[in-house]
């Protein structure tokens, strides 16, 4: 079983409800009726009803709740919430009003706030700037955490490599350059959110151009203080930098230039220094290795919101949903 059909069992095991807010998009349509002929999650899609049904004539999503705002009796309570959680920003019933009626991604948000979802997923017509906003100024951090970032998590046909070719890149789609403090949350982050979605234990690589002092610079520096940091903050982790990437996920490299450390070789979650490295590094593999990248999924929210590429697949879209369900299980 692959991991996204493994993902997908554990979703049907624990069906969860998740918000679909684009509904401006065919993709979209094309993977509810995926989702909902699984059953991998209960589906709430935001809009018209005579929109959707238009939109997505040719597709069965006859099992998904539609949602209109302007009509949902609950509109009003979303309001009201949405005003007292931003009033001392100066947020104002009519402008709530004109947000939730008019802006879908924040209407979700406010579904998953109150409980009426468990989860949403956008990002296919949106930047991940306009997904995340919502999150941030409503769902907030989770408990415990500091920092919300972001992952992809990555199959790559064919390698034995990692989890058997399963890896979680981050920061890959959110943090622009990370300082020591950061990355190291990064890090711990990243590790469970490996644990959570592959059962497997996280060996976390912190990754450099340097391998243990074999290049001296600031950057090294930074990654060798949240090597450090992360250590401290989680020191039952199995985790070590700085390391290049062969040194990281090759066994032999990693045994010829850091001998003796519990990650070299054997890394399944890879910490880069920056978004430059993370961002290039993901589409690396995901064009030329013809990997699968779910992504960017985001840690830290105190609800499961994930993101998407613009270039997303139906199929993306669908794979994400049943990640989101699981996040929400847990």
């Amino acid at each position: 079983m692959g991991f996204i059909d493994d993902i997908k069992a554990r979703a049907k095991a624990d069906v969860k409800t998740i918000v679909l807010p684009e509904t401006e998009d065919e993709r979209t349509y094309k993977a509810a009726e995926a989702v909902l002929r699984d059953k991998t999650a209960k589906l709430i899609l935001v809009g018209k009803k005579e929109e959707i049904e238009e939109k997505g004539r040719g597709y069965d999503i006859s099992g998904a709740e539609i949602v209109d705002p302007a009509t949902c009796e609950k509109t009003e309570s979303y309001i009201a919430k949405l005003v007292e959680l931003r009033q001392k920003k100066g947020m104002t019933e009519e402008q709530a009003r004109e947000l939730l009626l008019h802006n879908y991604l924040y209407y979700g948000v406010m579904m998953v706030k109150m409980g009426d979802a468990d989860g949403m997923v956008s990002g296919a017509c949106h930047s991940t700037a306009d997904t995340l906003r919502p999150c941030l100024q409503i769902l907030k951090t989770k408990p415990g955490t500091k920092l919300v970032s972001a992952f992809f998590l990555m199959v790559v046909p064919d390698c034995d490599m990692g989890a058997n070719g399963t890896f979680i890149f981050g920061d890959s789609g959110l943090e622009q350059n990370p300082d020591p403090e950061k990355l190291a949350n990064i890090a711990i982050s990243s590790a469970e959110s490996f644990r959570v979605l592959t059962g497997k234990e996280p060996i976390v690589a912190m990754l450099s151009h340097s391998t243990k002092g074999s290049a001296k610079h600031a950057d090294v520096d930074k990654v060798l203080e949240a090597t450090r940091l992360a250590k401290e903050m989680a020191p039952e982790l199995k985790l070590d930098g700085e390391l290049q990437l062969d040194a990281a996920i090759v066994p032999s490299v990693g045994e010829s230039k850091a001998p003796g450390s519990p990650v070299a070789g054997h890394a399944n979650v890879l910490i880069f220094p920056d978004l430059d490295a993370g961002n290039i590094g993901y589409k690396l593999v995901q064009r030329l290795a013809k990997a699968e990248a779910y992504g960017p999924l985001t840690q830290g929210i105190a609800a499961p919101v994930n993101d998407l590429s613009r270039g997303c697949s139906a199929e993306d879209i669908e794979g994400v949903v049943a990640i989101t369900a699981v996040q929400a299980q847990v």
